[in-house]
């Protein structure tokens, strides 16, 4: 428990020195009155005016936003999660009416439909006409939101990409829905799920019969984690529950691991150039983030080519090197590579000697690129 603490006093920490909440107040002609909302810009938004984000509703926005910004904004440091706009919704008053459902269908009804609504058709637009947002959004609840966030998904053309639904209070129904819409869904979603061995009786029962439920579904277009937290309550599994969602649905933005280096990597039959391009066209394809390269997966696939001796790729490596870093060596170096394991050593000495005039980078430096260059002269005799 000391260590959760710790974690958690670490998160609020490096959030309230690196990133600061925006106050805004919505005016609903759904609600018939006024929303109180926090944002979070990311690190560098009004530097980067070309620059779009991935929007992140978080309901229960009075207590859960602090969590899931400090979150965000410390896992997006290190490029684990991509820089997103996170805006909360502050429901302390209005929670009960907000999430309320109909005894006949469990769907929304009278407040909670115009809520539904107001979400959608006012709250999302409010924020894409002031901020730079892009298309892939997240959603997270808590409890009787974590229900709710759930009826996005039963339209045709789903508001969310991403769900992450903590501790559940469920309408009954919701056990018969959601596995029927989630199995026939026709576009990729993100779902993620959690409970705690603490949590209350009926939430952690509703919730493990779900989880039954939706981890028998064989559809590719579902990317499905579930979670049960040991030794924690309803309330505080959100803590836990927060950076693990995070990790489930960001895992293909993250850095190439070790794991996944030797697994997916070291044992396809494809060149690991392609693991590489179909990595970064995943990540604009599934969150509509451009990413640049990070230097560790270059490195990554570099010790691939060498390992699995497919030469020939560092010829693409580098192109895809010089495009990411122009102003750096990383691409004459990868390039000199590919000249020197393809039998063209004049070509490999002076593409490294050239490397004198770029950045050092990722731990090459221009003393090892002449070094390069001066053993293939003495070797060949130039």
């Amino acid at each position: 428990m000391k260590r959760i603490f710790a974690i958690i006093v670490l998160v609020f920490t490096f959030q309230s020195s690196s990133a600061q909440a925006i106050y805004e107040t919505i005016k609903s002609e759904k609600l018939g009155a006024t929303r109180k909302l926090k944002i979070q810009l990311p690190r560098g938004y009004s530097s980067n005016e070309d620059k779009h984000y991935p929007l992140v509703i978080v309901f229960d926005g009075d207590y859960m936003f602090e969590p899931v910004a400090g979150s965000i904004d410390y896992y997006s440091y290190w490029e684990d999660v991509p820089d997103v706009i996170v805006v909360g919704i502050n429901q302390v008053e209005n929670r009960y009416y907000d999430t309320m459902f109909s005894e006949q269908n469990s769907l929304p009804i009278d407040s909670s439909a115009k809520f539904f609504e107001f979400i959608g058709m006012e709250l999302i637009p409010f924020i894409e006409g002031k901020y730079r947002t892009e298309d892939f959004r997240l959603a997270i609840g808590h409890g009787a939101t974590a229900n709710f966030i759930n009826y996005y998904l039963l339209k045709d053309k789903p508001l969310f990409k991403g769900y992450i639904v903590i501790s559940p209070e469920l309408a009954p129904n919701m056990t018969k829905y959601m596995p029927e819409r989630l199995s026939k869904i026709d576009s990729k979603v993100f779902y993620y799920l959690a409970t705690a061995t603490d949590d209350l009786k009926s939430v952690k029962k509703g919730t493990e019969l779900l989880n039954t439920l939706l981890d028998k579904i064989d559809n590719d277009n579902l990317r499905y984690d579930y979670d049960m937290f040991e030794g924690l309550t309803h309330y505080s599994v959100a803590a836990q529950a927060i950076p693990k969602a995070l990790s489930s649905i960001f895992y293909v933005y993250q850095p190439i691991t070790s794991i996944e280096y030797e697994r997916d990597i070291l044992t396809s039959d494809d060149e690991p150039i392609e693991y590489l391009k179909t990595k970064y066209e995943s990540i604009k394809e599934l969150y509509g983030v451009d990413k640049v390269i990070l230097v560790n997966d270059f490195k990554a696939i570099a010790a691939a080519i060498e390992k699995k001796e497919a030469y020939k790729d560092y010829q693409e490596l580098g192109k895809l090197a010089r495009d990411a870093y122009p102003e750096a060596l990383l691409g004459q170096y990868y390039l000199a590579r590919y000249y020197e394991e393809t039998g063209q050593p004049k070509k490999a000495m002076k593409t490294y000697q050239s490397s004198y005039i770029f950045d050092e980078i990722g731990g090459l430096t221009k003393d090892d690129m002449i070094e390069r260059a001066n053993r293939l002269k003495a070797d060949f005799g130039y």
